[in-house]
């Protein structure tokens, strides 16, 4: 999964970013301290695998990652290349989905490029800029399906069809996500890959101390069906630079339940609609990896290696917690509940599966 920070300058991107990866991005007190996007690929420690391998005594927790880039801030006019412009949009849109921080906290130190603390018509400003970056591109775009269409192709017939819909709701200020694609279109969102299509989680950048999402925010989000969770992205920086079990009593001294990466992976995870499942196995790697609901054993073999997918026979699944009820594989079986299934098997969050396939 790969996840794009956005904000205005000093909304706290590069804060968060820190806290989320213990990288060290630079944050400074000025815009564009972020030229060039930073990139880090953190793992999501998952608590049930953790539980999953020591039962199993597996030989190592491999937990899967998220990649984080934390993008320059954008400006108003960024579309038409204000501050550093198209460049960063272009980085957004190979993102899966985005991470708004967005400034809540009154620290009068932190400079804001409009002089002003206003989560709402920050918002505003960087979806603006969104949706007429991304009207620029539909419209060039339709200039081109056109002329694919005039021949009568059935697929850019449809393609046509939906971009001018885009084009009316992006000039309406609706973004690219309210406009359906239909099945004829094939893979037009793939290849428009429109910024205001992703998913997006709203973070607010609180004050130390103030652990609630502003009132304000909250029903934005919730208007827009969007998620949103409250951050103090400084502190949460300062703490990250700390092993886990000294960061852990200071957290819990400041009355913050979970760290940032835990509120934003799960944020995250649950944006793109995916659940967890595991392998493991005695003596073997224990991994966690994830899969978007819906999708099948067959699917989870794929993430698991194309050689298994294509080799699928069949795959033993359990629910972890009744893994560890059962004491293990052997008691799961005893009990019944670890299952044969087939390819067409929909995955469930904390399934664990042994893949049996031909080489």
């Amino acid at each position: 999964m790969r996840v794009g920070i956005v904000g205005l300058p000093n909304a706290g991107k590069s804060s968060l970013f820190n806290a989320l990866t213990r990288a060290g991005a630079e944050a400074a007190n000025y815009a564009f301290t972020t030229i060039d996007p930073n990139v880090a690929i953190v793992p999501v420690r998952d608590p049930r695998l953790e539980q999953v391998a020591a039962l199993l005594g597996a030989s190592e927790v491999v937990f899967d990652t998220i990649t984080f880039h934390d993008i320059a801030g954008l400006v108003a006019g960024a579309h038409r290349g204000e501050g550093l412009g198209n460049r960063f949009l272009a980085n957004i849109r190979e993102t899966d989905a985005i991470l708004h921080v967005v400034r809540a906290h009154g620290d009068a130190s932190v400079v804001h490029p409009e002089g002003r603390v206003d989560p709402i018509a920050d918002i505003e400003t960087i979806e603006t800029e969104l949706m007429l970056a991304d009207l620029e591109q539909a419209e060039r775009r339709l200039e081109r399906v056109r002329r694919s269409a005039r021949g009568g192709d059935r697929t850019a017939l449809a393609e046509q069809a939906w971009l001018e819909q885009l084009v009316a709701a992006l000039s309406a200020g609706r973004p690219a996500g309210s406009v359906p694609v239909p099945a004829e279109a094939g893979g037009a969102l793939a290849s428009l890959g429109p910024i205001t299509a992703k998913p997006i989680l709203f973070v607010a950048n609180i004050d130390e101390g103030s652990n609630a999402v502003p009132p304000e925010l909250a029903r934005y989000a919730a208007e827009r069906r969007a998620s949103v969770v409250a951050v103090a992205a400084r502190v949460e920086a300062e703490l990250s630079e700390l092993e886990p079990e000294d960061a852990a009593p200071l957290r819990k001294e400041l009355g913050i339940a979970e760290s940032s990466l835990e509120l934003v992976a799960r944020g995250s995870f649950q944006l793109l609609e995916l659940n967890a499942f595991f392998t493991a196995g005695e003596a073997k790697p224990a991994q966690s990896w994830h899969l978007r609901r819906g999708l099948t054993a067959w699917h989870a073999a794929g993430e698991i290696h194309s050689d298994i997918q294509r080799g699928f026979v069949r795959a033993e699944v359990v629910d972890w917690q009744e893994l560890l009820d059962a004491g293990g594989y052997a008691g799961a079986r005893e009990r019944g509940v670890l299952r044969l299934e087939g390819r067409d098997y929909a995955m469930r969050d904390g399934d664990v599966i042994t893949v049996k396939f031909t080489p």
